[in-house]
């Protein structure tokens, strides 16, 4: 197969890094790219999961807790209104 020099642009550090990474498993950054493209091409997608929606970590307490909530309403307070709770929200400010 003919061989053909493409410049892509990259982050000075990330490319250092990655270098270093690939050199660990004995390969140049030429040959790590070429075996991403390929994969790709076999599996006609990216071959890894590329998520926008990650959230950190005080995103994920928050949903743990409303799963906990979700799961045992009965141990949390209830309000019949927007306005109970935030009476309650203001006269303890």
């Amino acid at each position: 197969m003919a061989k053909v020099s493409t410049s892509i642009s990259l982050d000075a550090e990330i490319k250092v890094k990655a270098q270093e990474l690939f050199a660990d498993f004995g390969l140049d950054l030429s040959t790590a790219v070429n075996i991403f493209l390929r994969q790709a091409i076999r599996e006609q997608r990216i071959p890894f999961e590329v998520r926008l929606d990650v959230p950190n970590s005080a995103t994920r307490e928050a949903l743990d807790e409303l799963h906990e909530m979700m799961a045992h309403p009965e141990k949390y307070k209830r309000y019949g209104s927007f306005t109970d709770a935030l009476s309650e929200v203001l006269g303890d400010a």
